[in-house]
């Protein structure tokens, strides 16, 4: 038996029709950049995700650094966040001119430790960018609370967490920006790049709109920008596949579920933590081995044994080979759960269109490797 790690075409099967209708649409408009498409999208989003304002934008990480740019974030200003997540969110800082400063994560959920951050915060800090890692929303009214006491913007990245949120907040309420992904591996995923900026300030609107499209939101006329826009066709394809996605995370859970359930009581490896009162949508399902050194041992036996597992940011940010940017960056205090983390790290098939019997069968073969290794 086979377990696969994608579900991108089976996805496609399932709303082939609401999908063609939307790029048909797009096509015969003769509008595919800034058109009607993407227009109704960026309300869709709105009225979904409740920010006054969605940006479609050309990627998560453009998100990220045009809303730095958006703050007046740059040249001499730091950024607090975590090593062990994609390296987007750090190069997005870099590529607005900042010094990142990483500090570790927490122990349990993975995403940034509050506690940690203060002590990183000098007269430099502008921003924290907390990552909801693997689908996990960060503590949200933590980080808020000391950024409000320090005068800190906050920038969510929310490239593994849409639809994510806490018993007590949305995402969006206790920032300035959140930054997502729309890339085709993500819960929300089109068939190429994207990504999109909430935000419920207007200024942040305002400038991002203008920045992403050469300085312009008129014809002829421009400013400083770039050219970081969503097309009509993405936003085509994620139109049609919005209307789904709290019921793909519904479907998400239940498997997470099915797999901790199943892997009850295993010896060699730890198992995703779901914090209370949060509504975890398992972008990722990671499991960690006691042992950091077993980890490829772990990831080799399930691909051979027909179960398509994956590493990801299996190498702390800091920790790239050929990392050219040694000054650019500072650690304060203890990374250690980061970098055991990254380490130890196993991403096992979860995705909607997943059958109950393959998710038995990863289990199956986890279980196998776990008898052998406690």
């Amino acid at each position: 038996m086979q377990t696969p790690f994608y579900g991108h075409v089976r996805q496609y099967e399932k709303i082939k029709k609401e999908i063609d209708d939307n790029i048909n649409e797009v096509l015969m408009s003769g509008q595919y950049v800034l058109g009607p498409m993407l227009k109704r999208f960026e309300g869709e989003l709105v009225k979904y995700f409740g920010t006054k304002h969605a940006i479609g934008v050309g990627n998560g990480t453009d998100a990220i650094w045009l809303a730095l740019m958006a703050m007046d974030i740059g040249p001499g200003d730091e950024v607090i966040t975590h090593p062990n997540t994609f390296f987007a969110t750090a190069e997005a800082a870099w590529i607005a001119g900042c010094k990142v400063v990483f500090v570790d994560c927490d122990e349990k959920t993975r995403c940034i430790d509050p506690a940690k951050i203060e002590a990183a915060i000098t007269p430099k800090t502008k921003a924290i960018i907390p990552v909801h890692l693997y689908g996990q929303c960060a503590d949200m009214p933590a980080i808020a609370k000391i950024a409000k006491k320090h005068n800190l913007k906050v920038i969510e990245d929310n490239a593994q967490g849409i639809d994510g949120r806490g018993d007590t907040f949305k995402q969006g309420e206790l920032s300035d920006a959140v930054a997502t992904s729309f890339i085709i591996q993500k819960n929300l995923g089109c068939f190429g790049d994207g990504g999109a900026l909430f935000t419920n300030d207007d200024k942040i609107n305002e400038r991002v709109r203008k920045l992403r499209s050469h300085g312009s939101v008129k014809r002829d006329h421009h400013s400083y920008g770039f050219n970081s826009r969503l097309d009509d066709l993405q936003a085509g394809v994620l139109s049609a596949k919005l209307k789904h996605i709290t019921e793909w995370t519904d479907v998400r859970v239940k498997l997470a579920e099915q797999y901790t359930k199943g892997l009850k009581g295993v010896k060699a490896i730890t198992l995703p933590y779901a914090k209370p009162g949060y509504r975890h949508v398992f972008h990722l399902y990671v499991v960690e081995t006691k042992d950091a050194n077993k980890r490829n041992d772990l990831l080799d036996f399930l691909v051979a044994g027909g179960v398509d597992a994956k590493t990801h940011y299996s190498i702390a940010i800091h920790k790239q080979e050929g990392f050219p940017w040694g000054k650019e960056y500072k650690i304060v205090g203890s990374i250690a759960n980061a970098e055991k983390n990254a380490a130890s790290c196993v991403s096992l098939p979860v995705f909607p269109e997943l059958t109950a019997e393959e998710v038995d069968y990863s289990i199956k073969k986890v279980l196998e490797w776990d008898r052998k290794n406690s």
